[in-house]
């Protein structure tokens, strides 16, 4: 199985990483192309284009000036590690063992309005380019065109092995792959908690839970999907009632 989650805002560059293992991402020249495009815009028009306060702005124009195509442990940090956010609460990667980051290079990609499709692994400097974005560049009108089928091409040639895609990622993020000319079969977890009588999907424990379900993936290392109706994290567990085809649904009748 190949796993795919969304990135996070919130980014920590502060605590040291719990590992040395690194490596390098593979798209890096095209996200120099979008760097160099987003060097020409000014704070304002950063705000304007991400609908960001100044502050958030000026951090983000700065990250963009700064950014460099030689990525080290001095200048980047390993993507799993860097970025923080409801996803990666519930992963909680600084827990992990050095098999767990084995498993999680082999079997999980974040994607990336920035760079595409990342290993967890991957060294990653700041920034903030959300895949939704409406960038107008040389490929077409926003991120979806510049990224083009790379994306796609990339996960089906490593679903020759793996056959089937975790889609743990948003609706926004996950639209980049071009879920139709996906080669592998996707199976889409759907998290709902109970709440003024009925079952609903709550975006705070929904982002949370794909993280818990990523990490129960890694550290049991599963191979069979149908595994994946085990999963009982914080209260979770399979409801087939509720489950239409690929899309398997995960009910908790309160919160943990």
């Amino acid at each position: 199985m190949l796993i795919v989650i969304s990135p996070a805002k919130t980014l920590d560059y502060e605590t040291t990483p719990v590992t040395d293992v690194h490596s390098q991402p593979g798209f890096l020249n095209h996200s120099a192309e979008l760097i160099e495009q987003l060097r020409t815009l000014s704070v304002q028009d950063v705000a304007e284009l991400m609908k960001l306060s100044d502050k958030l702005s000026s951090l983000n124009v700065a990250r963009f000036e700064s950014w460099t195509p030689e990525f080290t442990t001095d200048n980047a940090k390993q993507a799993l590690l860097a970025f923080k956010g409801d996803v990666y609460a519930g992963m909680d990667a600084e827990t992990f063992s050095a098999e767990d980051f084995e498993f999680a290079q082999d079997h999980l990609r974040i994607l990336s309005g920035l760079y595409g499709l990342l290993k967890p692994l991957d060294l990653m400097q700041p920034y903030r380019l959300e895949m939704g974005t409406k960038l107008a560049n040389g490929r077409g009108k926003d991120l979806y065109q510049f990224w083009g089928n790379i994306i796609t091409d990339t996960l089906n040639e490593q679903l020759v092995n793996e056959q089937v895609l975790i889609n743990l990622a948003s609706n926004e993020y996950f639209k980049a792959t071009k879920a139709k000319n996906i080669s592998g079969r996707i199976i889409t977890p759907v998290f709902k908690d109970w709440k003024n009588g009925q079952y609903k999907m709550i975006s705070f424990y929904a982002k949370k839970a794909r993280g818990l379900m990523s990490r129960y993936i890694i550290q049991n290392q599963l191979e069979n999907p149908e595994q994946l109706k085990d999963f009982d994290l914080d209260g979770y567990r399979f409801a087939e009632s509720m489950s239409e085809g690929d899309t398997w649904t995960f009910i908790r009748d309160h919160e943990e």
